[in-house]
């Protein structure tokens, strides 16, 4: 096993990722930028290392920073979380060149799949679904009108460099294209430094379901199921179950295929997640993207096969078994997840502040992932992301029970939280069904 590991990263998941170090016998270092120094994670590690100013340029992304911190506390290997550096194929190849051990995929595996266009074209060669869209970039609007004659309106305009929902917009005509393809490309350069734009047939009614993928340290690549990911706002996940209420015996196996298929072709080793677009109607699915890393929702994933992906992680950058037999694993009821952020239930507008009051819930078959406590403070310099509610039942009615009073009893008082719009989703008829997509929020807030 390895005998440490520096986290690069702050708040909830690199708390999660110390815990299971210390499960593990793992010395875990954190870093962390000046506003971040009372963060429960920083106290919890065994080692805690400030890189700088809250500015992520001059912190959690300062890959120079994060290298010189691993060189001062001895750390055998870096864990990236997710977001910040996490696939940065680059940071990935100087963390080897540095003589430490990458707790992720190979960095070529993250290259060929960072930019949407390449790795849609990669997936399509291996026969995995994909929707109508462009194989090569799209840099002018000319050209942009070209291929939507070609592909047919409504259009997803996207960042081809993009992720988390970030550098994205529909079009639902000619008119609306032309303006929307040049902010989309303006942005794009601006955020991520490649002004590249992929056009994709947008579904009006659809469903985001991803699947979890582990490539093994012994080469073989599996499948851990999938989670539904649709409840989102301005393109981002708020809440996501597992299994997906939309998803058949029959369709899950075709999925996990895929996602298998997908991660073979690029050598994956380690956590990643294959996203997917799903026709609720057809049941058909098509290739979104793959994000080469761990995903904020994984802990539902574990809590229905009773495994820790944190520490299958560690493990098969340490070169051994994940830590369960891949052969014998059994999913076991339903969960669901729910982002706590702080933010306002309403317009979901960014409301940071000081914690006066922080009161978790618990009880059976209740986790709480979380990055705060009574007495630090959310900043406006980073994710909004305070704390992941996890539940866990034998069935989905047991687990909105369960989630209804546990969102009643989660206490957050100082910055706004969306607590309220959780009760409110918990009792909304179309998501108690099932039988939702991706516009859900949208439906629910007029």
């Amino acid at each position: 096993m390895l005998e440490s590991v520096l986290v690069a990263n702050r708040g909830e998941i690199a708390r999660r990722i110390i815990r299971t170090a210390r499960k593990l016998g793992v010395r875990s270092v954190a870093v962390y930028s000046d506003v971040d120094a009372q963060l429960p994670f920083v106290t919890e590690a065994d080692e805690a290392i400030c890189l700088g100013e809250a500015a992520v340029a001059q912190s959690y992304r300062n890959a120079a920073a994060v290298l010189e911190a691993a060189a001062k506390t001895n750390a055998a290997a870096i864990h990236p979380g997710y977001g910040f550096l996490s696939e940065n194929a680059e940071f990935a190849r100087q963390v080897g060149e540095a003589g430490l051990i990458w707790v992720g995929p190979p960095p070529a595996a993250i290259e060929a799949l960072g930019d949407k266009i390449n790795a849609r074209n990669l997936m399509a060669k291996a026969g995995v679904p994909v929707a109508a869209g462009t194989a090569e970039p799209v840099s002018t609007a000319e050209q942009a009108q070209t291929e939507a004659a070609r592909i047919g309106f409504p259009l997803m305009i996207k960042a081809s460099a993009g992720g988390g929902g970030m550098g994205m917009a529909v079009a639902g005509n000619a008119a609306e294209l032309s303006e929307q393809f040049d902010k989309i490309h303006t942005f794009a350069g601006r955020m991520f430094g490649n002004s590249s734009v992929l056009l994709e047939r947008f579904f009006p009614r659809v469903r985001h379901v991803e699947i979890q993928i582990l490539g093994l340290a012994d080469g073989r690549v599996i499948a851990l199921g999938e989670r539904d990911c649709s409840v989102q706002r301005r393109n981002q996940k708020i809440a996501e179950e597992t299994p997906s209420p939309a998803v058949t015996p029959q369709l899950r196996q075709k999925m996990e295929q895929a996602a298998i298929t997908a991660g073979e072709v690029v050598g994956y080793r380690g956590a990643g997640t294959v996203e997917c677009l799903l026709d609720p109607g057809s049941g058909e699915f098509a290739f979104l993207e793959m994000n080469t890393r761990l995903q904020v929702e994984h802990p539902i994933t574990e809590e229905r096969y009773g495994i820790d992906l944190v520490a299958a992680q560690l493990r098969i950058a340490a070169g051994v078994d994940p830590g369960f037999d891949p052969d014998a694993l059994e999913p076991c009821g339903h969960a669901l997840e729910l982002r706590i952020n702080a933010e306002d239930s309403k317009r979901f507008f960014p409301g940071p502040g000081a914690i006066t009051r922080w009161e978790e819930p618990s009880g059976k078959g209740i986790r709480v992932d979380a990055g705060y406590a009574a007495g630090t403070t959310v900043t406006p310099h980073y994710d909004s992301l305070m704390a992941k509610l996890i539940v866990h039942a034998e069935n989905r009615d047991t687990v909105l029970e369960r989630a209804r009073r546990a969102i009643e009893e989660f206490a957050i008082v100082g910055p706004k939280s969306n607590l309220d719009f959780f009760s409110e989703l918990l009792e909304n008829s179309e998501f108690v069904s099932g039988n939702y997509d991706t516009g859900i929020v949208g439906r629910m807030r007029g």
